[in-house]
């Protein structure tokens, strides 16, 4: 079994920064891609940003020059470092991370349990 814990959610007023951490920890043989995602009352999760196990990113359009996304491969962690923030960034944001297990190598696919980020006006 593969856990994620997010950390660094909060309130912030518009134009601040926060930044997200979301550690992996379990029977973990390869992690692959992982990412952000976001979502809102009564709409679909949606895509913030991914890196893979090399460093390559991509960004939803929305986010593009605000949002910075890393990880440490070491620490099985990946982070997101969000700037100028606008509330329309509110939203619970959940870390997802991609790989394989150990023992018969299956892959996975799991999620964070969530945590809210409000942006004030």
């Amino acid at each position: 079994q593969v856990q994620l814990v997010e950390s660094g959610g909060g309130l912030v007023q518009a134009g601040g920064s926060l930044r997200l951490s979301c550690a992996a920890s379990g029977s973990i043989f390869r992690l692959n891609a992982m990412g952000w995602y976001r979502q809102t009352p009564g709409k679909q999760r949606e895509l913030v940003a991914t890196i893979t196990s090399g460093g390559i990113t991509n960004y939803a359009d929305s986010v593009k020059g605000r949002f910075t996304i890393s990880r440490d491969n070491a620490k099985n962690t990946v982070y997101l470092q969000m700037n100028s923030l606008k509330p329309e960034d509110t939203a619970v944001y959940y870390c997802n991370a991609e790989g394989q297990r150990h023992g018969l190598y299956l892959p996975f696919s799991s999620w964070g349990q969530g945590t809210q980020v409000t942006v004030s006006s």
